[in-house]
């Protein structure tokens, strides 16, 4: 499955109303206009329809947006980037260019001269307000919800199309060139790639891919990234009989996911959340477990827009993205899913795949088991 990205008519609809959020803010700030240099707010605000990265690993873009308060839009660019940018990212979408020859950046002369004195920026620059925008991309809209859901299938049905066709012998970077290609074949970009083996998954919460070579325990943990969205997944291969105290640990870990996913509800502080996943360690007789990684948190146009912690104070949204990974002694769960109005969505199910069911206050929430080919 591979998702299109929306028609300028309907994503100029999704368009207007972040303008108004934005234009809130800009009251509540006193700001004349907003910058926006940042992939994440730059996919956000138009409407997952602009992708803006030439170098993959940076955090801003080949341009900046300027939205001001009077309702304009522009893009800023040098004259390089020009007619590309016209013609295939904002082409319908009401953005003006406003363009700098190359060899001399001037955005922050062009922003002021178009936007005003008063502008709030989400990177720090001199002469900007600097200010996280993250909690502006929340509640998400019903068409923000569609491509995620469309996005987390076809990472999903990628994931379990490759965990198949790994056998004893593989490398670990070959692992991760497999689903590469084939997430990059339906214009998926891969941002995280953790392809552990044997030991490593033991060893390593963050096992980039090495020299190990698969034999008997392998694990193909990811996100990636379409129209803006950023799935996360992780899913575990075993040739041959499962240990036990490894099957044991996966029924842990499916625990506290379950115990995550029930706590995760409008109005949840980030800290209570930290909270239910230090009380499922416990209750599984592992209580330092939870400081060797985070537990994940809320996503959406990050691989996390914030992880829970013991002081966080961000709040859950009645409708909003998370991604949780609980892990302990080689075992994990980790899927993307859906809070939406008090019920959740696992968005990156893979039935085709052993699950786990938990049970909590009479619902099931079900987490990945481990393939056993």
């Amino acid at each position: 499955m591979t998702t299109t990205a929306l028609a300028p008519d309907v994503a100029a609809q999704e368009i207007e109303t972040k303008q108004d959020r934005l234009s809130t803010l800009m009251d509540e700030r006193g700001w004349s206009a907003v910058l926006f240099s940042r992939h994440e707010n730059i996919a956000w605000i138009t409407a997952g329809r602009v992708e803006a990265r030439v170098a993959l690993g940076t955090e801003t873009a080949v341009c900046s947006l300027l939205l001001t308060r009077r309702g304009q839009r522009f893009y800023i660019a040098p004259e390089n980037e020009g007619p590309r940018l016209a013609a295939e990212e904002f082409a319908g979408l009401g953005f003006e260019p406003l363009l700098y020859p190359w060899t001399d950046n001037t955005t922050d002369e062009l922003a002021h001269k178009a936007g005003g004195p008063e502008i709030g920026a989400d990177t720090a620059m001199p002469g900007f307000y600097p200010h996280n925008f993250t909690a502006l991309r929340a509640p998400l809209l019903p068409a923000e919800v569609d491509r995620l859901r469309q996005v987390a299938a076809s990472v999903a049905a990628s994931t379990t199309r490759v965990l198949k066709t790994f056998t004893p012998g593989i490398t670990e970077d070959e692992m991760a060139a497999r689903i590469s290609a084939d997430l990059l074949a339906r214009h998926i970009t891969p941002s995280v790639l953790l392809m552990g083996t044997g030991e490593r998954i033991f060893r390593y919460k963050h096992a980039v891919p090495r020299a190990g070579v698969l034999k008997h325990y392998g694990m193909l943990n990811l996100c990636a990234r379409q129209h803006g969205m950023v799935i996360s997944i992780t899913r575990f291969i075993h040739f041959g009989q499962l240990p036990a105290t490894l099957a044991a640990n996966f029924e842990k870990a499916a625990r506290i996911n379950a115990e995550l996913l029930h706590a995760t509800r409008a109005g949840a502080t980030s800290a209570a959340l930290y909270a239910v996943a230090a009380k499922g360690y416990a209750a599984a007789g592992v209580p330092d477990e939870i400081t060797k990684h985070h537990q994940g948190g809320a996503c959406g146009y990050l691989e996390r827009d914030w992880v829970a912690t013991p002081s966080g104070t961000q709040t859950v949204e009645a409708v909003q993205a998370f991604a949780w990974n609980p892990s302990l002694q080689g075992a994990k769960a980790e899927d993307t899913v859906l809070l939406n109005n008090g019920a959740i969505e696992i968005l990156t199910a893979t039935p085709d795949l052993p699950v786990i069911e938990t049970t909590i206050s009479g619902k099931i929430y079900r987490s990945a088991g481990v393939f056993l080919p």
